[in-house]
């Protein structure tokens, strides 16, 4: 992707996002049984699919606990703001098209890419853009795990301090 100047802190400016372009992320991830029974008491999830290694390996097709879907989903997002948004963005706007298609289990190590799918210049803003964007979650064999798109309210390059004469 051809850049500009990129945030201090590392994010992409609205007008250096490039539909089309696919960013794999380097960030990567094993997951835990510790991540797995830390997020869903946080989130007050007493789901035992998560938390109950007995439950899973007697009464489930999966024999042991899954990780949480929500934390993968977070995980997934959390990985691509180094490369696209750290600094730069506004706020989410909203994620759609959801999907787990591929279990995720303690021990497997989450690798993610993401797309810029599309963008456009602010209605209300004129210093700010919405990118939307394609992330996708795989474990270490390549299996898809997590998918969604994003939609992300984004700065716009400062505009440049006025030179005095």
């Amino acid at each position: 992707m051809a850049e500009r100047v990129r945030h201090k802190r590392g994010g992409i400016y609205f007008e250096d996002f490039q539909v089309g372009a696919v960013i794999e992320h380097g960030l990567t991830r094993t997951v835990t049984q510790m991540d797995n029974m830390l997020f869903s008491n946080m989130t007050l999830n007493p789901q035992p699919l998560h938390i109950d290694a007995h439950f899973c390996a007697t009464e489930t097709e999966w024999g042991k606990p899954l990780m949480n879907s929500l934390f993968t989903l977070g995980l997934m997002i959390g990985i691509s703001v180094n490369d696209t948004t750290l600094g730069t963005t506004i706020g989410n706007l909203g994620m759609t098209d959801v999907v787990f298609p591929a279990p995720l289990f303690e021990g497997d190590t989450v690798n993610c890419t993401t797309e810029i799918v599309a963008k456009r210049e602010s209605r209300s803003r004129p210093d700010a853009g919405i990118v939307e964007f394609l992330h996708k979650a795989y474990k270490q064999d390549g299996t898809l795990v997590a998918q969604c798109r994003r939609q992300a309210f984004m700065r716009k390059h400062p505009a440049p301090a006025p030179v005095a004469v």
